[in-house]
Parts: C-alpha cells; sequence; structure tokens
C-alpha cells in the first residue's frame, strides 16, 4: 500500500539566490514571493537600509500603543529573507491590543518600562502564557497566536521585535471582528460571544483604531 502525505507550510520560503530587492515594475522581473525582483546589477547599499527606528511612533491614541514597521515595504532588500522587525512605543498603561501576525513567529526585547505581556494557545486548551518584562528582557509569541502587550509602568515603554517574516501581516482581533467591512452579522456575534444584540451593535458602531 502506498502512502500519501502533503505538507503545507506557513513560512516564507528560502532564497533561491543572494538578494531579490523588491521593485514595484514587473518590466524585466521576476514575480517572487509576492514582490518582483530587482535586477541584481542595479541593487544598491540603500536597498537594504532604515532610517527612524530611533523616533518614537505617536502613542496619543486610545489603545495608548504605536507600532513602527520595518518590513519589505520600508526595505526592499528583505524581499524573500523571511525577517523584519518593528518599534512599539507604549503609553503609561498603553497597550498593544490582543492581535495575531498569520506568517510569522515574533521575538520582543523590552528597551525601556515594565510590559505585562501574553499569548494563548489553541484550543482546545486556550492556555495562557504571561509574564511581567522589564529592560531587557526577551519573550516569544509562537506563529499565528492570539498575543499582547500592556504597559504597567508610570512611563513610557519601549520594546523592539523581529519577526520571522518579511511581511508577517497582523490580524487586532477586536478590530476584525467588531469592524470588519462589511460588518458581520450581529446575530452571529451575539451567539458566539454570548452578548446582547444591542450591546454587539454598540461595539460594532465605534471605531477601532489600529496602531499598526
Amino acid at each position: 500500500m502506498a502512502l500519501v502525505s502533503s505538507l503545507a507550510s506557513a513560512f516564507d520560503p528560502s532564497p533561491l539566490q543572494d538578494t531579490c530587492v523588491a521593485i514595484a515594475e514587473p518590466e524585466n522581473a521576476v514575480f517572487v514571493n509576492g514582490k518582483f525582483c530587482k535586477n541584481p546589477n542595479l541593487t544598491k547599499a540603500e536597498d537594504f537600509f532604515y532610517s527612524g527606528l530611533d523616533k518614537p511612533g505617536n502613542i496619543s491614541n486610545p489603545v495608548g500603543s504605536a507600532v513602527t514597521p520595518v518590513n519589505v515595504e520600508q526595505i526592499p532588500g528583505l524581499n524573500t529573507l523571511g525577517i523584519s522587525a518593528v518599534r512599539i512605543d507604549y503609553a503609561p498603561y498603553g497597550q498593544n491590543p490582543p492581535h495575531t501576525h498569520p506568517r510569522a513567529t515574533e521575538i520582543l526585547t523590552v528597551l525601556e518600562g515594565t510590559l505585562l505581556v501574553g499569548f494563548v494557545t489553541s484550543n482546545p486548551e486556550n492556555r495562557l502564557f504571561t509574564k511581567v518584562l522589564n529592560k531587557g528582557d526577551v519573550f516569544v509569541f509562537p506563529i499565528g497566536l492570539i498575543h499582547f502587550q500592556f504597559n504597567i509602568g508610570h512611563t513610557n515603554a519601549v520594546a523592539i521585535a523581529g519577526l520571522s517574516s518579511q511581511n508577517p501581516g497582523v490580524i487586532t482581533i477586536a478590530n476584525a471582528v467588531f469592524g470588519s467591512d462589511p460588518a458581520i452579522d450581529p446575530d452571529v456575534l451575539s451567539r458566539a460571544f454570548q452578548l446582547d444584540k444591542n450591546v454587539v451593535k454598540n461595539l460594532q458602531s465605534r471605531f477601532w483604531y489600529d496602531n499598526n
């Protein structure tokens, strides 16, 4: 009896060449991993460079945080390399709300402040792993799992995170569920969250801020 198996991978594929700097123009380019590749002979140092991660993001918003991404959109040389980074700034008691990265594991390092962080495993356990992090502490959020960071300190906090994808994606849970366009039928959410239908409609009527 022959056994046949199939394997699906959510990770970025390994590159087949030294560089594949992303370009917008398809002329004389090869489509690889979501971005066209620049002719290697035209590649320059600036294709692998970004400046500005030392500047804090605007944390004057409803969630009290700001995410500054450094992915393939900011550094085209990241194309096919399977890595990116973010800077996250937090106001006192600000948070990076529960969210998930569908294409990346995240490793976060606290540069300043004190953060309560955590992630929740998949069904059926839905086990919460949580930790208080101080300056210099590191925490990992596994790929695809819902996670969060909350500044429990009285001062601003800053963190830097690396992600295992050139384009990790982000799905903020509240935004996706209650702020979808078009809106999800309130009857669906009312039963799913065991809430009164009017409560669901109220949540759907709000503006859900995106800190990314």
